[in-house]
């Protein structure tokens, strides 16, 4: 009897038990090198900073901290958009050595993004059925009808019309906009969003209908989601899990409500005492 297959090391599992991590850092370090630096010796830049943390399924963790904390790199590393210097990571149980395009490939069916400011990460010239088309085409999902199909399932799971389909971005207020790039990340049925800064780049007005439907989302879809904020009361609303950083390294991470109500760190408590109450 031959021995049972496994999948290589640089490939995502296909299945992992319902309460392990979909994705999970392990000793994290993300180091650049910087113009800074003289002729003779570089400078390095430690952007993250021996980082653990792991995400699952139904599970939403808050990241928080001010720009510049490592948030945004690490929300990379998440995606398998960035590469660790040094570290671990682990995408459905399975520890990815290499970043090949084949594995990009795959990771993008298991954790999606949201971007900051929906008006430049969609195509402006690209009409939202066309965006939201175009990883089923790329991943190439079903067929021509089935596509069609999921597409117009995405665009009502957002609270969407179907009439937006025929609209270009610069046809549609910035709430709107958001609504399209969430839906276009739920595309691929992935197990995580990493959301990065989702609300900054909106009025006041549509922050609540946009976490509110994210919240609605994660517990329709049993999604699990990376929320990235610099507003630590924001993080507050929609987090269970909540992860402080601070100059590329984790100072505090725990439940959110003992996190926010018993801070065991200064930083936590500089930034609660300088955040604004969410209406």
């Amino acid at each position: 009897m031959s021995a049972t297959k496994t999948p290589p090391s640089d490939t995502p599992a296909r299945t992992v038990k319902d309460d392990a991590p979909v994705v999970e850092l392990r000793g994290v370090h993300v180091v650049f090198k910087s113009r800074a630096g003289t002729v003779f010796k570089a400078k390095h830049v430690h952007a993250v900073n021996d980082v653990t943390i792991a995400v699952r399924r139904g599970q939403t963790v808050g990241i928080v901290g001010e720009s510049g904390s490592g948030k945004s790199t690490m929300a990379k590393v998440l995606v398998g958009l960035q590469a660790p210097s040094q570290g671990e990571v682990r995408f459905r149980g399975n520890v990815v050595t290499r970043y090949t395009p084949a594995v990009r490939k795959q990771v993008g069916r298991v954790v999606s993004v949201v971007f900051q400011d929906p008006a430049t990460a969609l195509n402006a010239r690209m009409t939202v059925r066309d965006a939201l088309r175009d990883p089923l085409d790329v991943h190439q999902v079903g067929d021509a009808a089935s596509r069609e199909a999921r597409v117009r399932e995405l665009v009502h799971l957002v609270g969407l019309p179907p009439s937006a389909l025929e609209a270009l971005p610069g046809q549609l207020s910035g709430g709107q906009r958001q609504r399209v790039a969430i839906a276009r990340a739920l595309a691929l049925e992935p197990d995580v969003i990493v959301a990065d800064e989702p609300t900054s780049a909106l009025d006041v007005s549509v922050r609540a209908q946009i976490l509110n439907l994210l919240a609605d989302l994660k517990a329709t879809l049993d999604l699990g989601m990376v929320f990235i904020s610099h507003d630590i009361q924001t993080v507050r609303h929609v987090s269970d899990q909540i992860v402080v950083m601070r100059d590329g390294r984790v100072v505090e991470s725990g439940p959110a409500a003992r996190v926010l109500d018993d801070p065991q760190d200064d930083y936590t408590r500089t930034l609660l005492a300088a955040a604004p109450a969410l209406l």
